[in-house]
């Protein structure tokens, strides 16, 4: 047998050399020129103060340009049906491997979609039941809440040899209950709130948003000549009412124009009731939240699905009842099912639902709508399918994973991250929690400030070196909020008796007022049920949550806080014009690009582009327009303003617009001083558009505001800087009420409320109410340890 020659180990194999992602010359946002290495296979978290760069570089340079590769690999054909993707600015990009984005986009707000449709377990358990469930119903689209029923019959024409027309017979059996189209709740119609019966069709009887003031909508009811429009509605016949209200589709010719009538009823539920109302304009919502009242269906009660399949059990068990059970109990009753026959849809289930318990969801349902789950929820969702996946060799981007997440919880979410890692797979994290900073093989972190004041590496390298590095990140790494010496007193409470909302268990609870109150418990204990069910919206009381901000890409910090108004009046003043001349999506528009600044061009079959409008070059404004001055600068200049430089523009000399001073003036005080006035909505993180919104309704004139994680996307630089805001929101008079997991807004309270003591059936009791000193004196409850340890008492 022949030996080695020598016992020296191989040279390394030149495949396994590729292990850095190299980044050159990084621009995109507010990058400058930008180059760093990432190791593969390792955890690394991008750091670095909110605006500072690291979503530009990890979420809009690396994993753009790697979902764009992919994209290309695909034939002409097929992407010509995907999104366009521009290739990112950066000099070279090497080492890429395919990336998976997991964000914190809310799931689609559909009304059938729920949490059980988006991971795949409502379609295993279908499968599950259409095999053993009794009595046998049919195949699994009879347990699906959204396949209809569906029988038809006819003659076909059969050619074989000679043609011959052959009767047959369709039948589809679906889950979907009738009654309700299975969304669960039907709506009744208060048909005062859609016409004024005192009045005839003419006298503007109609009272539904866009059916006044002679266009269209009002013209087809009066003109259709069913019924006298002179005539009040009051005193119709019975058949000129039905005709009115509910006439089935009917085609005829108004003023020459072929036109569908319609009855009132149906044609508002097709244009208004069947869509999802947090798309729609403002006065539509307030229309169909008055006009309109959702109640639980009848007929299925509440849970989508028909007869048949609310009738076919397993083990005595529904799939309506499967489907309303918390995960963690639904976990434990597939466990104690022994079928050998569907032994592989067993384990694969099982697994499904204890990687919901184990990324902290088991407190969740299957039929809980999906539109429902914050930011933080529906980024753990997400990460479920990836769990068990068999990718290695992949890159899993993640924004701010512990977001929502209690300090208890993040150790948790800790451990998965580093379960992905050692699977062999490339983790990128964007975060500002020091607990999940802690774990990383490597940092980044970007600054030294926001804006145009980041963009640039200010480290790289391991915690230790972080930790010594001087940077904003690492001189605030180890800091921890001290509990306050005094607290202030309560000017009056807030009772609150009987909550009952979700898993709120007859909670009676006195909120304080006049002081900082923060709600605590881990996710799932019912913080946001008491605080959002309890406390509604309306006199005296400013609600801001996390609920996405509604606006296209011409969307901007400016016209959203309303800055844009007193910035056109002071503009048009100044020049002798009109106002409607300094609004990109109004007279003022460059004539080319429609005021969007750039210009979509359709490739047909290949991807389309878009490119910076040649007329204007992305000032957005027609040439004229922009001859025209106000301190100096033309609007375009004023619109690339960051907030900072804006309030100091707007705040004295030729400039000075004291209604525009006091709003930038707010959007400086919670954090966005580095924002640009024109920078489109949809480019900014969950964090920012919070707190775009607490800017905008601090001008509100309430006595009571309702925060819901704040902290959410802050630095912890900046934390104190949201801490002395609303120091002084409480100082002027007002009661802030904090719904928050970080420990140093806990300490900073005055009164806390802490709920559990677990998530699901296993919250929503009162289980502490005092003072921080007092909780982490008591440490009965897990945020009392998590707080203990945290100030290090």
């Amino acid at each position: 047998m022949a030996k080695k020659a020598d016992a020296q180990s191989p040279a390394p194999h030149v495949a396994d050399s590729h292990d850095l992602i190299r980044v050159h010359g990084a621009r995109e946002n507010n990058l400058k020129d930008v180059s760093i290495e990432i190791p593969k296979r390792r955890l690394t978290v991008f750091t670095g103060v909110s605006g500072s760069g690291k979503s530009s570089l990890v979420f809009n340079t690396i994993a753009a340009e790697s979902q764009r590769l992919i994209n290309e690999t695909y034939s002409a054909f097929v992407q010509g049906f995907m999104p366009t993707l521009a290739r990112p600015e950066v000099d070279v990009l090497d080492g890429l491997t395919t990336a998976i984005t997991v964000d914190q986009q809310r799931l689609g707000a559909d009304p059938r979609s729920t949490v059980g449709t988006v991971t795949d377990a409502n379609a295993m358990l279908r499968i599950l039941f259409s095999r053993l469930g009794a009595p046998h119903i049919g195949p699994p689209s009879a347990y699906a809440f959204n396949v209809p029923s569906v029988r038809a019959s006819g003659a076909i024409t059969v050619e074989r040899g000679a043609s011959k027309a052959e009767k047959v017979s369709f039948t589809r059996t679906g889950g979907m209950c009738p009654r309700c189209e299975g969304r669960g709740t039907v709506s009744d119609i208060d048909l005062s709130r859609l016409f004024d019966d005192s009045k005839s069709i003419n006298e503007g009887a109609i009272t539904v948003p866009g059916y006044k003031g002679g266009g269209w909508n009002s013209r087809l009811y009066a003109e259709a000549g069913f019924f006298d429009p002179d005539k009040p509605i009051s005193k119709f016949t019975q058949q000129e009412l039905h005709d009115f209200l509910h006439r089935e589709p009917t085609r005829m010719k108004i003023a020459g124009i072929n036109m569908t009538y319609e009855g009132l009823i149906p044609r508002v539920q097709k244009s208004m009731l069947s869509k999802d109302k947090e798309a729609m304009q403002p006065h539509i919502r307030e229309f169909v939240d008055r006009a309109v009242a959702f109640t639980t269906c009848p007929e299925c009660d509440g849970t989508r699905l028909s007869e048949g399949a609310r009738a076919s059990k397993i083990a005595g068990t529904s799939i309506a009842d499967a489907c309303a059970m918390q995960i963690s109990d639904l976990a434990e009753w597939v466990r104690g099912l022994d079928e050998p026959s569907v032994a592989p849809l067993l384990t694969k289930l099982q697994h499904t639902l204890e990687s919901f318990v184990e990324i902290g969801l088991g407190y969740l349902s299957l039929e809980r709508p999906s539109g429902t789950l914050s930011g933080g929820e529906a980024q753990r969702v997400k990460m479920i399918r990836h769990l068990g996946s068999s990718l290695t060799d992949t890159t899993y981007v993640f924004d701010e994973p512990t977001t929502g997440l209690h300090p208890h919880d993040i150790q948790r979410m800790n451990g998965l991250l580093l379960r992905l890692r050692d699977k062999g797979n490339t983790v990128l994290v964007v975060e500002h929690k020091p607990e999940t900073i802690a774990i990383a093989d490597h940092v980044v972190d970007l600054g030294p400030g926001a804006g145009t004041a980041g963009g640039t590496v200010c480290f790289e390298g391991d915690i230790e070196g972080l930790r010594a590095s001087g940077t904003i990140t690492g001189r605030h790494f180890d800091d921890r909020a001290s509990l306050k010496e005094t607290v202030r007193k309560p000017t009056g409470n807030l009772e609150v008796r009987g909550a009952t909302a979700h898993n709120l268990r007859d909670v009676d609870v006195d909120v304080p007022l006049g002081v900082l109150t923060v709600i605590t418990g881990v996710a799932g204990s019912g913080k946001s049920s008491l605080v959002h069910g309890s406390i509604p919206a309306g006199a005296g009381v400013v609600s801001v949550d996390q609920s996405p901000i509604r606006g296209s890409r011409r969307s901007n910090p400016a016209t959203y806080t309303g800055l844009l108004d007193p910035i056109r009046k002071a503009f048009a003043k100044a020049n002798d014009v009109k106002p409607a001349l300094f609004s990109a999506n109004s007279e003022g528009a460059c004539p080319t690009c429609n005021g969007a600044g750039v210009v979509y061009t359709d490739l047909a079959m290949m991807a389309g582009v878009a490119s910076t409008c040649e007329e204007c070059e992305g000032k957005r404004f027609q040439a004229s327009v922009l001859e025209y001055h106000l301190g100096g600068r033309d609007i375009s200049e004023v619109l690339a303003m960051s907030v900072t430089d804006a309030e100091e523009f707007f705040g004295a000399g030729d400039a000075h617009t004291p209604a525009a001073h006091r709003i930038l003036g707010r959007l400086a005080d919670v954090g966005l001083g580095y924002l640009s006035l024109g920078q489109p909505l949809t480019t900014l993180s969950g964090g920012e558009r919070q707190r775009l919104k607490l800017a905008t309704h601090m001008a509100d004139k309430g006595g009571v505001y309702v925060l819901d994680e704040p902290t959410a996307g802050l630095h912890l630089a900046d934390v104190e800087q949201l801490l002395g805001l609303l120091d002084r929101l409480v100082d002027s008079g007002k009661s802030v009420i904090v719904v928050e997991h970080h420990q140093a807004v806990m300490a900073h309270a005055d009164w806390i409320i802490d709920l559990g003591p677990g998530a699901g059936h296993d919250g929503g009791q009162i289980v502490f109410e005092g003072t921080p000193a007092d909780l982490v004196t008591d440490r009965s409850t897990l945020t009392g340890r998590h707080l203990a340890a945290y100030v290090g008492a």
